[in-house]
């Protein structure tokens, strides 16, 4: 049985140079696996809104969403570390906004932490009254997807020196309004080094190199689940869409065929007295 880890533990983790293992899920069958597997974290993405409804943005997703899908992992994986991802207009308008929704997190879905996208001044601020509320609250920058607009969409960040500088910058003020953690996703490896080796809290990464704390991947794409997109920085680990592909076609070849089900081991069995007065009731 797994213990669930603290913030306390993994910023040890992140003091000692242990690697904090971060993968998202959405249901309880998929969360059960990770926390038998030992995953250190499980972040609830607004990513579902591709991964389970097939939306082509994550903006659609609403807090309704999110709760009842943070419920499902936390049920799955009650004894996992679990970050509830704040989608669109959950935080943005205001303060009292952002605490509200991400105490909703925290009461009706049992997340441990809450995170959130940016880094200007108003997220900063929505950042510090979660935070003064008693939340965690994991920052997010680099490609920050409810920002895609504003940074050129969904592409890799930092790619200049003044934008590398930005997100150094970035993650220091985050930091300091009260981020517990911070996720940096889409920078090049030498600008995750530099903000990790700044950093007095732990840094996972998504496409940000090795040198992170810990490694985030959305679980779809690793195990080959989910193939209308493939970033770069992903390793497929399984090729699962493939086995149930085949899986599903083996199933609908043998039902046209007749081939499932076989009566003798697939059908609930009565006894012949039974069967025999049953026929005798229908008059057969």
């Amino acid at each position: 049985m797994n213990k669930k880890k603290t913030i306390m533990e993994f910023n040890q983790m992140a003091g000692e140079n242990q690697k904090i293992v971060y993968l998202t899920a959405y249901d309880y069958l998929t969360a059960k696996y990770q926390e038998r597997a030992g995953v250190d974290m499980i972040l609830v993405g607004d990513s579902l809104g591709m991964v389970v409804y097939g939306y082509p943005t994550t903006f659609p997703v609403t807090m309704e969403d999110m709760i009842r899908h943070t419920a499902a992992v936390r049920r799955g994986a009650p004894n996992t570390f679990i970050v509830g991802d704040m989608p669109y207009m959950s935080y943005q308008p205001s303060d009292e906004d952002a605490v509200r929704n991400a105490g909703r997190f925290v009461a009706e879905a049992g997340a441990d932490c809450v995170k959130l996208e940016g880094a200007g001044p108003a997220i900063c601020s929505r950042i510090r009254a979660i935070n003064e509320a008693g939340i965690l609250v994991m920052a997010h920058i680099g490609l920050t997807p409810q920002f895609a607009g504003q940074i050129g969409g969904y592409k890799a960040q930092g790619r200049s020196g003044e934008a590398a500088i930005k997100l150094v910058e970035q993650a220091k003020a985050v930091e300091k309004a009260g981020a517990c953690s911070i996720l940096v996703e889409g920078v090049p490896a030498i600008v995750g080094r530099e903000i990790t080796s700044r950093a007095e809290v732990p840094i996972l990464g998504i496409g940000a190199g090795s040198f992170t704390h810990g490694q985030l991947l959305i679980y779809a794409d690793m195990v080959g689940l989910y193939d209308d997109f493939f970033p770069k920085f992903v390793k497929k680990y399984a090729d699962a869409g493939k086995s149930l592909h085949e899986a599903f076609s083996a199933y609908c070849a043998e039902v046209r065929s007749g081939a499932f089900p076989i009566d003798a081991e697939h059908a609930y069995k009565i006894s012949d007295a039974e069967a025999e007065k049953f026929m005798e009731m229908l008059g057969a």
